[in-house]
């Protein structure tokens, strides 16, 4: 489940979780909210681990055990390299628990992987600027890769100062649907694997209402069903969110290079922003 900081910090109302493992993860670790998780819930007798790239930072120092990312020093404001190592270190984790070989396999793979992502996304940069004038993006995800379609998300609204908004393809049905029309850039995060039926399904009813499709995918019809393929090597569905942000962040980099921005301080953000 998902913690509720605010039930820790304005409520102060802590949910028994004594019998949980609670993680906390942040890149600075100086989040106060996720730290007041993490101590209120060692304090009630649960395992705590958190996961940050600072060792010394108070989220790791409220933890029971820390996992560091060793992603050096994350120098731009709108992280990326932080992100993905997250994620890793998640898999990681899983796989850990797991106990399985095979998943050890496949997550031993994971480096030549990204690296093959990254050469697929190198050209992005030539048509990027086609949308170089859009004030507004939607981002489509579901499953293991709904949290994708968010970061996908924010990472271009940090960057480039537009509407931007990320949905689980199931909730868009259901309403925002409606802000589609002609020419509305719409990212779609859509590896191959249990969510892709409905991806592929709104890829159809998108292109009815002639958006500008933009799908990242592994899956071939799908990639030249868009007005840009955004392709991914094949991988287990449940590492492609490592793989599938990948395209994403590219894209809000080249969005803000075509723009003029500067891409390591975005305008009105800081490093570290501290949250109760």
């Amino acid at each position: 489940m998902l913690a509720t900081p605010s039930l820790h910090t304005i409520y102060q109302q802590p949910p028994n979780l004594s019998r949980a493992l609670v993680i906390g993860i942040s890149q600075s670790g100086a989040a106060e909210d996720v730290r007041r998780v993490l101590a209120d819930a060692r304090g009630a007798g649960a395992l705590t681990l958190a996961i940050t790239n600072f060792e010394d930072s108070p989220l790791a120092r409220a933890a029971a055990h820390h996992l560091p990312l060793r992603a050096e020093r994350e120098r731009s404001v709108a992280a990326t390299k932080t992100y993905t190592a997250q994620l890793t270190v998640i898999a990681m984790l899983a796989c850990a628990l797991a106990a399985d070989a095979g998943m050890r396999a496949q997550l031993s793979q994971l480096p030549r992987l990204a690296e093959t992502t990254l050469t697929m996304a190198e050209g992005i940069a030539a048509w990027a600027p086609r949308y170089r004038y859009s004030d507004r993006l939607v981002t489509l995800g579901r499953g293991f890769n709904y949290a994708t379609a968010c970061e996908i998300s924010l990472k271009v609204k940090e960057l480039t100062y537009i509407a931007s908004e990320g949905y689980s393809e199931a909730d868009f049905r259901h309403g925002p649907m409606a802000v589609i029309d002609h020419g509305h850039p719409v990212i779609l995060v859509a590896p191959q694997g249990a969510s892709f039926g409905g991806m592929r399904e709104m890829a159809l009813a998108l292109a009815e209402r002639n958006a500008e499709l933009l799908v990242i995918s592994n899956e071939a019809e799908l990639l030249a069903s868009g007005t840009v393929g955004l392709p991914l090597p094949t991988v287990p569905e449940w590492l492609s969110p490592v793989l599938a942000v990948l395209p994403g962040q590219v894209y809000g980099l080249q969005q803000a290079l075509a723009r003029g921005y500067d891409v390591d301080k975005p305008r009105g953000l800081s490093k570290v922003t501290i949250t109760e």
